[in-house]
């Protein structure tokens, strides 16, 4: 095996360093990259026609090899002021319900490069942004002739990753502009005007590890350049009435009268530290002249919130307007300080104000715990949600927004790591000026539930309706084997009537309308899965116990045609850890064997073409309960875990003790190298754009709130890096040299491969050029997967 490795890194190269450029697997594994997978659909408010859009297949590596700006977290093109990595569609169509008839849309854009999409609050409309090499247009598409028109030229700013909005009466649509008097961007100087400095006078100020921030003055001036647009009103006949002075116009949200509008401006100074959703911001209510009618809000630089979850800042946030109301703004303040690690009895107050925004803002709800959202339906019905990570504890309220001096009504008071019990989530629909609001029966005395029904037969949604009178729940829909079926919105006022989706181990997932009156389902799509090598592959949802009894799950997969027989396959497993506070909660199933699955290229399934058995998503729970946090005991319950699976699939006869890989992304990355370095259970390793030392984010990472200084020897004993000399298997590690995601800087895949390399180790590291956190390049891709299919066949399968 080893002299294998020697003849690979000979191929490559005398230190293993030499590129031969983009490589590609086999073909069948190409094949499953360029698949067209089905469009993604958008319901019409009215339920009358459905928006068709085909996404984008791959994009090539020379695309993401345009220009791109990384200013204070953000990443877009200072060419078409749109963000540039977000997936693009090429093509739109509608499907007529309940004809079932599918219409072309005439009069698209060239080439068109679709952004986002959405309906206006009658249905009778379609806009959407097109990105051109000049910039971002905005269109719209008259839904009933199925004809697409052009209302403004390449001026649209997306930049703050701020869509288009719909008026509430759909005469006009909400975007920001390019202003006229833009000019040129600021030209960055090569000689320095002096140096950057940053101070600290003592005040703590704790923050996880961003990328793309900040870094001098010429930084600064490029991102007010670039993020400063013009709000403005968009009519119908490509008009444009502009509100208000150009600004870094970071949120706007119109009243639902469209008499008000409430907008977040950025303002200096910036920060070095945080990324922009954290600079200094004021947030005031318009009129859509653009005069202040109320300033909701002044925030500094928010850098001190305390990295304790569930911390926050002090002062309004989560700022909405009341959706079924005419111009009722809503927010919430900390009672803590924002503290989360501070001793309180009251954590969050919500307030209501009304406008003309003269009077003092009514006080709706107190909160023991952290606020988490609030859901609309009238003056007499909305939930609001509160949660509490110490304890994992949510609850959720009923409460009367016209009688604020009502007692709040409790309907669900649980852990939120216990999926067996959970009530489900209430169904809201798009009223008629396009706000979300709660579905109601029509006697308005009760809303309707809808939740994953997690079971130890694993998962199985359902529908309910909750009498708010007795607080008693009925059930009018629960998915049945061998099918998957997820309700999603109810089409009638009566609530009868509901689209739901329904799948198998062998149906691609189509939409179908259930009926209640008679239990009657008539389908609606009729999509096909593009991906038929692996039909007849074998799948099954199995459980086991770990060596202290806790039980654990995992879903087998064996290639078609194969049986025990045969003998003992090569094995790729394939997982992510969890932390838990409760050890019942950590042994439930999650998942369904009755789900139809996606292979694509992100998924461990692919490698059942090449021969090998795959066990996807076996659990491994980090469980502290009591005092004791999850992370105390990382390395024990992640080696025991990863070992109860691997006597499963052995005991079973499918996998070859002596030929299994483990593997993951990101956090999945970090528990690879864990396990090779704490254990003798896997042949070699696969770890896509992971964290290997701890210190390195210091102030807290993935569920971990503590500091290092905090917990030292956790974050030691937890980073591989500080282990390599421990890992004796080979393992592969890749990652995008562009990663944009907090924790994971490319530095640290180097880092350890230079440890590796050091230390005597079998490695390899593949830095994709212009990748993030996920991988887009078709020519990534295929090499990725080239990558691995050698590293297994060199390591594990022979």
């Amino acid at each position: 095996m080893y002299l294998a490795a020697a003849l690979l890194i000979i191929l490559s190269g005398a230190d293993g360093s030499a590129s031969s450029g983009y490589m590609e697997p086999d073909q069948v594994l190409i094949d499953i990259v360029d698949v067209q997978w089905a469009p993604w659909t958008s319901v019409s408010p009215d339920f009358q026609n459905w928006l068709l859009r085909f996404p984008q297949a791959n994009p090539s590596i020379a695309e993401l090899a345009q220009e791109e700006m990384k200013l204070a977290g953000m990443r877009f093109s200072p060419q078409t002021f749109a963000p540039s990595r977000t997936r693009r569609f090429v093509d739109l169509s509608l499907l007529r319900y309940p004809e079932l008839e599918t219409v072309e849309v005439h009069s698209l854009p060239d080439n068109p490069r679709i952004l986002s999409t959405s309906w206006s609050p009658d249905g009778s409309m379609v806009a959407f942004t097109n990105e051109t090499p000049e910039g971002v247009e905005l269109w719209v598409i008259d839904v009933e002739p199925a004809e697409a028109r052009k209302l403004t030229d390449a001026v649209l700013s997306l930049t703050a990753n701020e869509w288009p909005e719909w008026l509430s009466d759909g005469t006009g649509i909400i975007c920001c502009i390019i202003p006229q008097d833009h000019g040129e961007p600021p030209a960055p100087n090569p000689v320095p005007s002096g140096p950057v400095i940053q101070q600290t006078t003592g005040a703590a100020a704790p923050a996880r590890t961003y990328q793309d921030l900040l870094e001098n003055p010429c930084d600064e001036d490029l991102f007010e350049y670039y993020l400063t647009s013009q709000l403005s009103v968009v009519r119908m006949d490509g008009s444009i009435d502009k509100v208000g002075d150009p600004g870094i116009i970071w949120y706007y949200s119109p009243s639902p009268d469209a008499r008000y509008m409430l907008v977040s401006q950025l303002v200096r100074p910036f920060s070095y530290m945080v990324t922009a959703g954290r600079f200094a911001e004021l947030v005031e209510v318009w009129d859509f002249e653009g005069n202040t009618v109320f300033e909701v809000a002044v925030f500094p630089v928010r850098d001190a919130i305390p990295i304790a979850t569930g911390s926050t800042f002090e002062g309004p946030r989560s700022i909405v307007w009341r959706s079924d109301a005419d111009a009722t703004l809503c927010w919430t303040e900390a009672l803590d300080g924002g503290d989360a690690g501070a001793e309180a009895e009251l954590r969050d107050r919500i307030y209501l104000l009304e406008a003309p925004f003269d009077a003092e803002p009514a006080e709706l709800l107190d909160l023991t715990s952290r606020f988490g959202g609030i859901v609309w339906g009238n003056d007499s019905l909305a939930i609001v949600s509160e949660w509490w990570w110490p304890t994992r504890n949510e609850r959720g309220w009923r409460i009367r927004p016209g009688q604020p001096d009502s007692e709040p009504e409790l309907l669900a008071d649980r852990s939120w790591e216990d999926r067996y019990s959970d009530p489900g989530t209430p169904r809201t629909r798009l009223d008629s000026r396009g706000k979300s609001v709660l579905v109601t029966s029509p006697d308005g005395g009760s809303i309707y539930l809808a939740g994953d029904g997690a079971s130890p037969e694993g998962d199985r949604p359902f529908l309910d309706r909750l009498d708010l009178s007795t607080l008693e729940a009925e059930r009018l829909f629960h998915s049945q084997p061998p099918f998957f079926e997820r309700p999603s919105r109810f089409i009638n006022d009566e609530c009868t009537r509901f689209l739901f989706l329904r799948e198998s181990v062998n149906d691609y997932p189509n939409y179908y309308v259930r009926d209640l009156s008679n239990d009657a389902d008539i389908q609606v799509t009729f999509y096909s899965s593009p991906v038929t090598v692996l039909d007849g592959m074998h799948k099954e949802l199995i459980t086991y116990k770990r060596e202290d009894g806790l039980d654990l799950s995992a879903t087998l997969y064996l290639p078609p045609g194969y049986s025990t027989e045969d003998g003992p396959l090569p094995m790729v497993m394939w997982a992510y850890p969890q932390n838990y506070r409760s050890a019942s909660a950590a042994g439930q199933i999650s998942g369904s064997p009755c789900r139809f699955d996606y292979i694509g290229w992100w998924s461990p399934l692919i490698w059942l073409t090449q021969g090998y058995a795959v066990l996807d998503d076996p659990t491994m729970p980090i469980i502290g309960e009591g005092d004791e946090q999850p992370n105390d005991t990382f390395i024990e319950q992640l080696v025991m875990s990863a070992g109860a699976a691997v006597d499963e699939v052995v005991s079973r006869g499918v996998a070859d003790r002596d030929r299994i890989a483990i593997g993951g992304h990101s956090y999945g990355a970090f528990m690879t190298a864990n396990l090779l370095a704490h254990s003798d259970l896997f042949a070699a390793g696969l770890a896509r754009t992971g964290a290997y030392n701890r210190t390195l984010t210091p102030f807290g990472f993935q569920s971990e709130d503590r500091s290092l200084w905090e917990a030292k020897e956790i974050y030691i004993e937890m980073s591989p890096f500080m282990n390599a000399d421990l890992v004796d298997e080979p393992i592969l590690l890749i990652h995008g040299d562009a990663d944009s995601n907090s924790g994971t800087f490319p530095m640290q895949s180097e880092r350890f491969f230079a440890a590796l390399k050091g230390l005597g180790g079998v490695a390899r590291l593949v830095m994709l050029p212009l990748e993030s956190h996920s991988y887009r390049a078709r020519e990534s891709i295929l090499h990725v997967l080239w990558e691995t299919q050698e590293w297994l066949r060199t390591y594990v399968k022979e």
